[in-house]
């Protein structure tokens, strides 16, 4: 048995003007390998198809463009080019012609190529959306293999297109952000009382990752910071971005404009949770003149948890000061609750206390001088200076969670596992450059919050894309 595909090309009255054969395909016995059509004889079809049409639409505009749109002669033919067109369903290699510019008006060039000057960007829409979207989630080697596994362009897309196909649309992306000013806060007091009753508290949380750095030059290996968050509106919808705050130059207004994406007003409450980073809270002050800054309950608790620990490895004690290894953890816990209520000042007072307690076991006095308890001095140093510097942002924890207010930002290391750790750590060996970086992460967030559909649809209106829910769940 034989089959035929043609393509039967119309005019707009309905009359058969070509009929292209695209594909012949022969089966002999039912097998299940053999039922329908194969994924090569597939991608020969869509490519073939792909072509033909191409060629028609082309000879179609050409004709179009055949005549000065001022005083309507006909234009002078110079010559013939080849361009190379990408798309979906593999590479069109177009023939197109050159033509005069009339002389009615005066013009920069002589000759111009109508095919050319339309399809400037040489990638079709389709192509350009696809190949950054899996490129956003996986590794661009990894792209490469699964768009060339399912679509006819084995042999047509590499990676390093790829990646700097993906790097132009971020750098696009980056020129649509407005400005970045000191105080990004509008209007005044007067035109806040007049805007209409806002949401419930916007709850934003950042927090920073280390990604692998590369540098040309020297070629030499580090790691700078890549600082990711969430923004959670009352119902639960969340956003997230992303950038490389030393390399960005807009990072504030990054953050400005998500948060507005959400419905922010000036007259709503923003709740910024953070781990007491000063680079971090930096970019959260002058959003929102009714926002709040707190420092995260978690990094508290982490810390003193890891203290509780060490204490328990002290095996030394003072008999005659009562201080133990038991009452170090007790110690512990009394800190812990005295900055729960939000109590710092008490709070700092027990870190003196039980420092000056742990110095004891710590001291040189002792032929047994113990190394945990040591261990533990250095903590509580750190712990105390940490309390000093962030007193201000701690609020009474207690009152804040029986309301159901936030104390936490852990929901920020989804952010940061989704961000950061999935595209550029675990697993991944490959170096960065604080620019690829920055510009992939505009990318993945705008996937990650489904929203490069809509963003790729404003860039070329009429553009259709499939659903892109699928892989967000892989991301």
């Amino acid at each position: 048995m034989k089959f035929k595909v043609q393509v039967v090309i119309e005019s707009d009255g309905g009359e058969t003007q070509l009929i292209q054969e695209v594909a012949q395909i022969e089966r002999v016995n039912l097998q299940p390998d053999n039922l329908g059509l194969t994924i090569a004889e597939a991608k020969q079809i869509l490519h073939n198809t792909q072509r033909h049409i191409a060629i028609q639409q082309v000879a179609e505009y050409e004709k179009q463009q055949e005549f000065c749109p001022d005083c309507n002669s006909k234009l002078l033919h110079k010559d013939k080019r080849t361009i190379v067109y990408r798309t979906l369903f593999g590479k069109l290699q177009l023939s197109c012609r050159r033509l005069f510019n009339c002389d009615c008006n005066e013009q920069p060039t002589r000759t111009f190529n109508p095919v050319a000057k339309l399809l400037k960007e040489r990638t079709s829409p389709e192509l350009l959306y696809l190949e950054s979207k899996y490129a956003s989630l996986m590794s661009y080697g990894l792209s490469v293999k699964l768009l060339s596994e399912i679509l006819p362009i084995e042999g047509e897309i590499n990676a390093t297109s790829i990646r700097n196909n993906l790097h132009t649309l971020g750098e696009r992306l980056e020129s649509e952000l407005p400005p970045e000013k000191g105080i990004l806060i509008e209007g005044c007091q007067r035109d806040w009382d007049s805007l209409p009753k806002p949401d419930l508290p916007l709850v934003v949380g950042m927090d920073g990752g280390y990604v692998r750095f590369y540098d040309r030059k020297s070629s030499e290996s580090g790691q700078f910071q890549v600082i990711a968050g969430k923004s959670i509106k009352a119902d639960g919808t969340s956003k997230t971005f992303g950038m490389v705050a030393s390399y960005d130059t807009k990072p504030q207004r990054r953050i400005f404009e998500v948060l507005k994406s959400q419905g922010m007003q000036m007259n709503q409450q923003v709740t910024f949770l953070s781990d007491g980073e000063e680079s971090i809270r930096e970019l959260q002050y002058y959003l929102n003149p009714n926002a709040e800054h707190i420092l995260d309950w978690f990094h508290i608790t982490m810390r003193i948890t890891v203290m509780t620990q060490i204490a328990k490895g002290i095996t030394k004690e003072d008999v005659d000061l009562d201080i133990s290894s038991e009452s170090i953890q007790e110690d512990l816990k009394k800190i812990k609750w005295s900055l729960w209520h939000g109590n710092v000042f008490k709070g700092l007072l027990k870190i003196d206390d039980l420092l000056d307690s742990a110095q004891i076991l710590a001291s040189d006095d002792y032929d047994d001088k113990s190394e945990a308890a040591q261990k533990l001095c250095d903590h509580l140093e750190d712990f105390a200076t940490y309390i000093e510097n962030n007193g201000q942002y701690i609020p009474n924890y207690g009152d804040r969670y029986y309301n159901g207010e936030p104390i936490s930002s852990s929901f920020v290391e989804s952010a940061v596992n989704q961000i950061i750790s999935k595209r550029f750590v675990k697993k991944q060996q490959m170096r960065w450059t604080m620019e690829g970086a920055h510009l992939l992460i505009q990318v993945r967030t705008q996937v990650l919050n489904s929203e490069w559909a809509e963003k790729f649809r404003s860039w070329y209106p009429g553009l259709t894309l499939g659903c892109e829910q699928e892989l967000l769940q892989a991301a």
